[in-house]
Formats: C-alpha cells, structure tokens, sequence
C-alpha cells in the first residue's frame, strides 16, 4: 500500500467530501458556506478541516470583517439631529438668538439639544431671568445651512452604501457616541487545496456508509466486520471545556473544616456585628487598651448600641477587670457595637455557653479592621480560631498543634515562634512562616487563656487557643503572594487553579 492509499483510507467521509467539493470548486480558495449542503453543515465541515489542515491535505486562512449597522436611536438621528432642529427653530424666529421656552420644540429633544449646540461651537447658551436663551454662532448658522453629515452616513450605511472603512475615525468615534450605530465582528475561513491535497483529490474518493456506534446487535450478528466503523482522531485539537468547581479559596476553606470535624473539633458560630463586651471585655482586654480605638476597629453607627448577657457574668468580668487592671469598669462602653475585629470573641461564647472536658471547638469567622491594604494586609479577612480544654493541657501542647497547622493546612516547611504578649492570654506566641516570595509572614497569635478570663465565664480548666490569619494560610496553600487575588475576578486564575 503507497502512501497516497493508505492516507485515503485514513480519511473520514466528511473529509473525502470536502476534499471532493474543493477539487469541484478549483481547488478553492472557497468559504466554508459555500461547501455545505444537504449532506455536509458547516459544522462538520470545520470538522473536517481540522483533520484535513493536520495531514497537510489543505490550508485554511481566517479573516475577519467588521459590519457597521444602524441603532433604534440612529433611526431617530435619520430624521433630525437635536441641535439642527432646535437650531433651525431659532433662526425661524427671524434672528439669530431666541428663548428656549418661546420655540415649538419639545422638552426631551430641547434637553439633547442644548449640551450638542454648545459642544460643537453653534450656540452660546445663557439665562436671563431664569429663562434659557440661546444665540447662534456664525458657525452654526453656517452649519445649519448645509445638510447634516450625520444623516446622510446614517442614511448610507442603512443602504449598504457606506462601510465602516468609508467612515474616518472622529466619524465613526461620533455615531459611535451618540450611540447610532453598533459594530459586529464576522469571522470567516476559506479552504484551499495544498499540492497534497490535489493529489489526494484526484483519486477516487469512496464514501461507504460509517458506523459510529458500535451497539449489542452488530456485536452479536458480527456485522461490525463488515461495517466502515468512523475513525476517530483522539489528539485532534478541540475547544477545552471548563468545568464547574468552587471557587479555589473557598474550596481551601471547605477542606479546612472538614479536617478539623474530623479530627474531633466543633465549629463556633456567632453573630458578624458584636458587643464589645464579648469582642474585647469578656476576653479581659482594658478598655483604655489602644487596640479599642477607633483606629484599629469599626464601629456601628446604627444602632450604635446593644445588649449584655445576664448581670452575674457582668459583674464577674467588671470584678475581674478592676481587680487586676485598677480602673472603672464602663457598662455603657461595653454595650457598643462593632463588626468582630477577630474571632476569639465566639471563644468567649462558647466558653459561657458551656463546655465539653475534655473539648475542641474552632471557628472560621469573618473579621473586619480599619488598614491599609496591600500584599499582605486586608480589610475584611477570615481568621481560623480554636480553643482545647482539658485539664492536663501545656504550653507545648499549642506550639505542636501550630506547628501541625502550619506545616499540614498551609504546607509551609520553615515555622518560627516567637514570644508575644496578648492581654487575655500568658504565656503567649507570635507563630510565622516562611514564604517563597515575601519572606517570613506572620501567621496570628496563640497562648493560653488567662484566669481572669475564664474564670469569670464559669472555666476553671486550662484552655488554649489560638487566632491564625487563615487568608495567609491560604496564600501558602495556593501559591499566590498577593493577598487580594484571594477574592480576584481574574477568570483565567479561576479556571486553571487546580481543585484542592
């Protein structure tokens, strides 16, 4: 079998017959339209193309051309321009100037008219007594009396007499602007036959009946034999196909959960506007504490104010702040709202709402600080936090599970701790992680509760805890270095991010 035969063979009939409409046709150049047929769509014929382009059978040139049409607005232009109408209004008046109000023009084309006569130096537009007056400049007297370009290219291009390439680029940014006429992109592709492909066309191209499917009946009967079973192309280009997913941080969230509900944790759930009594005074932070200002924290301005838990756990937490920080205790500072600021304060909660000993509970909860915004920093932000209780707890305990945080969420290798200090936890940890691009990032805080803190909850057992930047964590995870492309509309980053 020579090389001409066994390249048939290999052809698919919807190939022979665009090779037979192209040898019919001169061997082409020819538009795909004017191969279809009956037998043929364009969409198998551009299936065919793509075969018959990989074996070099022919060629295929697109071209691309731009159609200029008239708008339901520049239909309306046809008739009269604005400016023309009210402008030829004045000079009916037997001057060169009238009062708006005097001319038999209506409202919403006076209203067009007005900006476009100023805009294009034919009126000077003023108010005398509050009423419009407008007086006509020598160029647009001069205008007015020549017939409006506007119109008659409206008026050629709905006659298919002008193109866009009749129009000059101030012309076409003008229709464009007053939205009279709309531009559409045609694609189109024209085959030709190579010097292969006429090779090929000259032979007798047999289009025998193709199976593509082979079905139970052809296998019993063993007719499949017989058949001309349809080849299929598998390394064909084909346009690829995006699947659905989850947006990839929010996947990188989802998976977070999970792994802590399996490892035994419960999730803390809490309100996103909170009190600064379980934002800050339950926690045993001052509230002379500069963090508390209003530049480091929002404040909401309707209502400005909300309601405490029952008097006994006020009181505790009032005893326990003037007792160890020496001040007077403001009920009414405590009762202001505010969007959490972290989320230690659903901490807070679960311990008042009670606990399991021993017991795991995190959260992932949404957090909002005043700050400046950059690779690194956010404004709105999620923070993972987490509480253990249980009696045999130690401070060694917390730096191995940041460790494991650090290492299994966001699979960062290098993870430094360094001594901090927190109002309602002691000891306390600073935890950070070295990134590829940034360096050593800061991942959150971590420590122990404080007796002050949990005692006033009704806690008598160690608690540890910790408050991570999960944003940051993420950043480790996906390989990004700018904190903001978390939440990017970037749609090409969305498609290729692989799922997590």
């Amino acid at each position: 079998m020579n090389d001409v035969t066994q390249l048939i063979d290999g052809l698919s009939n919807e190939e022979k017959k665009v090779l037979k409409k192209l040898s019919q046709q001169g061997g082409g150049p020819a538009s795909v339209s004017s191969l279809e047929d009956e037998g043929l769509s364009s969409v198998a014929i551009n299936r065919a193309a793509l075969g018959l382009e990989a074996k070099s059978l022919i060629s295929v040139e697109e071209k691309t051309k731009t159609h200029i049409f008239v708008t339901p607005s520049g239909k309306e232009l046809q008739k009269d321009v604005p400016e023309r109408t009210v402008g030829r209004a004045v000079l009916e008046q037997g001057n060169s100037e009238a009062f708006l109000d005097e001319l038999d023009v209506d409202k919403k084309t006076s209203g067009i008219a007005l900006g476009w006569l100023r805009k294009r130096g034919w009126a000077t537009i003023t108010k005398e007594e509050g009423r419009v007056k407008i007086m006509l400049t020598q160029d647009g007297i001069d205008e007015l009396s020549s017939p409006s370009w506007i119109q008659q290219a409206l008026t050629q291009i709905e006659d298919a007499t002008m193109g866009i390439d009749d129009l000059s680029p101030d012309q076409l940014s003008v229709l464009k602007g007053r939205k009279a006429v709309e531009t559409k992109e045609e694609r189109t592709r024209s085959l030709s036959l190579t010097k292969k492909g006429i090779v090929v066309a000259s032979h007798d191209l047999l289009i025998r009946e193709e199976v593509t499917q082979i079905t139970p009946e052809l296998l019993r009967d063993e007719a499949w034999r017989s058949c001309e079973i349809k080849r299929f192309n598998v390394e064909a280009p084909v346009r690829r196909i995006y699947g659905g997913k989850k947006q990839p941080y929010l996947a990188f969230l989802d998976g977070i959960k999970q792994r802590l509900v399996a490892l035994g944790f419960t999730e803390m759930r809490g309100p996103l506007i909170e009190s600064e009594f379980w934002n800050f005074d339950a926690l045993f932070q001052p509230q002379n504490h500069p963090a508390r200002d209003w530049t480091d924290t929002y404040r909401l301005i309707c209502p400005s104010h909300g309601h405490l838990p029952p008097e006994d756990v006020v009181a505790a937490v009032k005893s326990s702040h003037e007792r160890a920080w020496r001040y007077t205790w403001q009920h009414e500072r405590a009762t202001t709202l505010m969007p959490r600021a972290h989320g230690t304060c659903l901490s807070a909660r679960q311990l008042f709402q009670g606990i399991d000993v021993p017991g795991k509970y995190f959260s992932i909860a949404r957090c909002f600080r005043p700050d400046v915004l950059d690779k690194t920093h956010l404004v709105e932000f999620n923070q993972i936090e987490g509480i253990i209780c249980d009696p045999s707890l130690t401070f060694r305990n917390l730096l191995g599970i940041l460790k494991q945080f650090a290492r299994e969420i966001a699979g960062a290798e290098d993870v430094r701790f360094y001594p901090d200090y927190y109002p309602f936890t002691e000891p306390s940890v600073q935890m950070s992680a070295k990134h590829h691009d940034l360096g050593w990032v800061e991942f959150g805080g971590a420590g122990i509760f404080r007796k002050e803190l949990t005692e006033p909850l009704g806690v008598d057992i160690p608690v540890i805890a910790w408050g991570l930047g999960v944003d940051r964590l993420a950043m480790f995870k996906l390989g990004i270095d700018d904190i903001r492309y978390l939440f990017s509309d970037d749609i090409q980053w969305l498609r290729d991010e692989e799922m997590i």
